[in-house]
């Protein structure tokens, strides 16, 4: 006899619009619902930001996520069916994502810290252009970026602030960082670099009291920064599951073809 394979037990988590309060409201019906910490895969229902919070909340645990698209944007998210939900993550394609990990120091010497799975960004936060010196690995590469900000995006982060800025697409598995300038003035040609994933990217932000600056990881803002460091985390994970068939890999290929 073939033993039954163990089921799967899920949590549905929302972003709480009615859409996604309905459909988890459905699924937990159909498939029951744990919390957080007893389920084997959490089920987010919303967009590509509520998928990162949980991410990011969830960083570490080992729990696999899986996003079902109930917002408005849903690149990293699966098509929302109520249907043959335990079949699409047996079968479905697990991809491990590491964040970023942000340092900024304020203008009033205290730091402070985030998480990014997207991307950290620099902006100015007047309408003077900001001027920032950028450093890898301990060795200034650029004395000095005068531009409206600055981008280090992840893999997973590459197709969204990242590539509005004309930075690249880099698969998820892929060892790299993206550095995108945004609206650089000066130097007009420089259009950002990649970066090994290994690389820690410091940047100062020069003339600061004339030139403030603000620091975002995702969505967390640090506001009037005098610098920031970003590199990969080496010890934090998640694991985000694709539907079989429309994995990762086939977005960012599909995307580059886009026209």
């Amino acid at each position: 006899m073939h033993q039954q394979r163990p089921r799967k037990t899920f949590a549905f988590v929302s972003s709480g619009t009615p859409d996604a309060e309905q459909a988890a409201v459905q699924l937990a019906k159909a498939y029951g619902q744990r919390s957080i910490p007893d389920a084997d895969v959490i089920v987010a229902l919303g967009g590509d930001g509520f998928l990162l919070q949980v991410l990011r909340e969830t960083m570490g645990t080992g729990k696999q996520v899986y996003g079902m698209n109930r917002g408005t944007v849903g690149f990293l998210m699966n098509e929302f069916r109520a249907d043959g939900l335990e079949e699409r993550i047996l079968s479905a394609d697990a991809e491990t994502i590491r964040p970023l990990e942000m340092e900024a120091v304020r203008a009033d010497g205290t730091t402070a810290q985030a998480l990014a799975i997207n991307e950290v960004s620099l902006f100015r936060q007047s309408y003077q252009a900001a001027k920032i010196r950028i450093t890898i690995d301990g060795q200034v590469r650029l004395d000095e970026l005068t531009c409206d900000g600055v981008i280090v995006a992840t893999p997973a982060g590459s197709t969204a602030y990242n590539l509005s800025a004309q930075g690249p697409i880099i698969p998820l598995d892929a060892p790299l960082l993206a550095l995108t300038p945004v609206c650089p003035f000066r130097p007009r040609r420089w259009r950002g670099a990649l970066l090994s994933n290994r690389s820690a990217v410091r940047f100062d932000v020069l003339e600061q009291p004339k030139r403030p600056v603000n620091a975002v990881a995702d969505h967390t803002e640090i506001k009037s920064v005098t610098s920031v460091t970003v590199r990969e985390s080496a010890t934090l994970t998640a694991t985000l599951l694709f539907d079989a068939g429309h994995s990762w890999d086939e977005r960012i290929i599909a995307e580059q073809f886009r026209y």
